[in-house]
């Protein structure tokens, strides 16, 4: 049986929904200087790349740009994982960013492994898609669409198509 994909937004949409939360992280961040991009690896991370420069071209300032790898903070997987996160969040506006949302068990891990580089003035949450079912009390502050989905669907960010299929 072949499962079909339905692309939800192509490659214009999604260039125009990053641009309009580059927009809203600019707005709603006065200090520029004291942000810092967080995207988790693998597919965050390619957003917060875009994120980053949308952000660049729309307020000339540079927003430094990390990853973090959450493979040493999952609940779901006991896997031990080398990989440290060696960048320090003290007193830094991190904008934690990822693809999709959906438990919001990968955004828990990813805010352990965030407090172990540091203490943060403040962490949000930026995500691509917002899919709901959530089994933990986390909300994203920037939201690039909704898409309310069955449990069983799958959302899907194919990063060199630049599409989102589900």
């Amino acid at each position: 049986m072949e499962v079909t994909m339905k692309e939800i937004m192509d490659k214009d949409q999604l260039s125009r929904t990053l641009k309009r939360i580059a927009h809203e992280i600019i707005e709603r961040n006065d200090d520029l200087s004291n942000l810092i991009l967080v995207g988790i690896l693998n597919k965050g991370y390619s957003v917060a790349k875009i994120l980053q420069g949308n952000i660049h071209r729309f307020s000339d300032v540079e927003v430094p740009l990390y990853a973090i790898d959450i493979t040493n903070y999952r609940d779901d997987l006991k896997q031990n994982n080398d990989q440290k996160n060696t960048f320090d969040s003290t007193g830094k506006n991190v904008l934690l960013i990822d693809d999709v949302l959906f438990t919001g068990r990968t955004v828990r891990a990813a805010m352990d492994a965030l407090i172990d580089t540091g203490r943060p003035s403040k962490i949000e949450l930026a995500v691509l898609i917002d899919r709901g079912h959530r089994e933990l009390p986390i909300r994203a502050d920037f939201v690039g669409k909704n898409i309310p989905t069955s449990k069983d669907e799958k959302v899907y960010f194919d990063v060199n198509e630049m599409k989102v299929y589900f």
